[in-house]
């Protein structure tokens, strides 16, 4: 596994992340924004941030294999969603794709849009070997 992950008890809880993720591996890999399109760029989920989520992460997940890395090698994720305030819809799709793995530092911006009309988030991720 190429990460550590902690969660200082002076801060607060931290739902759906980590404070901090210690990337132990030797090779980091950056993984691009990833959207709810189908392989025929196709939008998969239109008006629904948690299907979109779900599309996203699953994407993300596609271009992990290529790699093989595996959502324990995941150090930072940065999610960008029209829907900032959904936070809750959104760990839940990610936990829906990444099933029991630890969740590694992350954040979540509010954007005013995305690359294509009604994409409603986009996640990007690195990983630690």
């Amino acid at each position: 596994m190429g990460r550590e992950l902690l969660n200082p008890s002076a801060l607060h809880p931290a739902p759906g992340f980590s404070h901090i993720a210690v990337a132990t591996g030797s090779r980091t890999i950056y993984f691009a924004g990833q959207v709810a399109l189908d392989p025929e760029f196709n939008l998969v989920g239109a008006g629904d941030l948690r299907a979109q989520t779900v599309a996203a992460m699953h994407n993300l997940e596609t271009a992990m294999r290529e790699v093989d890395v595996t959502w324990d090698d995941i150090v930072r994720r940065t999610v960008y969603t029209t829907t900032p305030t959904e936070y809750e819809t959104i760990t839940s799709g990610i936990d829906e794709v990444t099933g029991r793995a630890g969740h590694p530092a992350q954040t979540i911006l509010g954007v005013t849009g995305l690359a294509l009309p009604g994409l409603l988030v986009e996640i990007e991720a690195t990983a630690s070997l």
